[in-house]
């Protein structure tokens, strides 16, 4: 019955792959990108793989289809008509397909408990984190801890892609109007624009959001409190339960954009300005880092959380918890900061 479901959402999903391709609306093939994911997420959870099917829910049915949004308010709703030849692409596309249907032909049936992976690894994992963790969560286990190196290179990717966002949206076109020199009437006009265009700006402020629409804007705020209860329901229960860093920065970033959403992305800056997010980025990262030099500096390796406290499976406890909290504040730092850039993008 499991296979039957699977092959049901795997065709899905090829379903939703071609009309993507095929439709010519933008907004269309955004809608299609969450469904993608929605289904991915229910492939990935029927895989037992609880921890990516929440990732991919937060992320690739949440917030991705938000900036996609974002993306298409700069861009307009429908494909630009190309002539050229296709037949290129379509060849590159067919040869590739048929390389991955070929190495397929190679794996170990699903569920085969013969498989390489299931020989040496990940016995290892199951067998040493109840000894030397004593957490039930072997996901969080491995990526925290015995993985804790990799962990701290993707947050440190997560934070370089951020930085690298926020200079790309922060670049505005040159300015070639003439600079009025001092005492000309050049000096007068240009403060009456200015306040013209202030006055414009906050008339759209106002006017931002759906603060008009009451029955989105009521239901909206019922359930931030509730998607932010989660997110740190998720963020200090990833060690008994799917859950950790990524997918509670995923879901409270979810959170904070619903609400700009509803009330206007002015008034979300008003409560967790610019300045805060940049702190988030770099704090969540050095965070992480310094879990790495205290450790050292107590008389272990780097990331050896034992040496955090007297009993080494409550030091390995404290510092779980310590570098989960610094990618969890990383992750709602870049993830808010990238809505932000798009969502201003039209004011520069």
């Amino acid at each position: 019955m499991t296979v039957l479901f699977g092959v049901f959402l795997l065709t899905l999903m090829v379903i939703t792959a071609l009309a993507m391709v095929h439709t010519k609306h933008l907004f269309v093939a955004v809608v299609l990108s969450g469904i993608f994911s929605l289904l991915m997420a229910a492939n990935f959870f029927l895989l037992d793989a609880a921890d990516v099917a929440l990732t991919e829910a937060a992320i690739g049915a949440g917030i991705s289809t938000v900036l996609f949004l974002g993306a298409l308010a700069l861009t307009g709703e429908h494909e630009h008509s190309r002539s050229s030849n296709r037949f290129v692409a379509l060849g590159v596309v067919v040869v590739t397909t048929l390389i991955v249907i070929y190495a397929t032909f190679d794996k170990p049936r699903f569920g085969d408990p013969m498989a390489p992976v299931h020989q040496h690894v990940a016995p290892w994992y199951f067998d040493t984190t109840r000894e030397a963790i004593d957490i039930p969560n072997v996901v969080t286990a491995v990526l925290a801890s015995f993985r804790g190196y990799d962990t701290l290179g993707e947050v440190f990717v997560v934070f370089t892609a951020g930085i690298g966002i926020l200079f790309l949206f922060s670049v505005s076109p040159p300015s070639r109007k003439p600079i009025p020199q001092p005492g000309s009437k050049g000096i007068q006009q240009n403060f009456k624009r200015t306040l013209a265009k202030a006055k414009d700006t906050e008339v759209a402020e106002e006017s931002e959001g759906l603060r008009h629409f009451l029955i989105p804007r009521v239901v909206g705020r019922l359930l931030i409190p509730f998607i932010l209860l989660f997110g740190l329901y998720v963020q200090f229960h990833g060690d008994y339960g799917p859950g950790g860093g990524f997918q509670a920065g995923a879901i409270i970033a979810a959170a904070i954009i619903l609400y700009a959403l509803l009330e206007g992305e002015a008034q979300a800056l008003r409560v967790i300005p610019q300045s805060v997010l940049t702190g988030l980025i770099a704090g969540g990262a050095l965070l992480y880092g310094a879990v790495g030099i205290a450790t050292i500096l107590l008389g272990g390796n780097f990331l050896d959380y034992s040496v955090l406290a007297a009993d080494p499976i409550a030091g390995q406890h404290i510092g779980i918890i310590v570098i989960e909290a610094g990618v969890g504040i990383t992750v709602t730092g870049v993830l808010l900061s990238i809505f932000h850039a798009f969502a201003g993008r039209r004011r520069i």
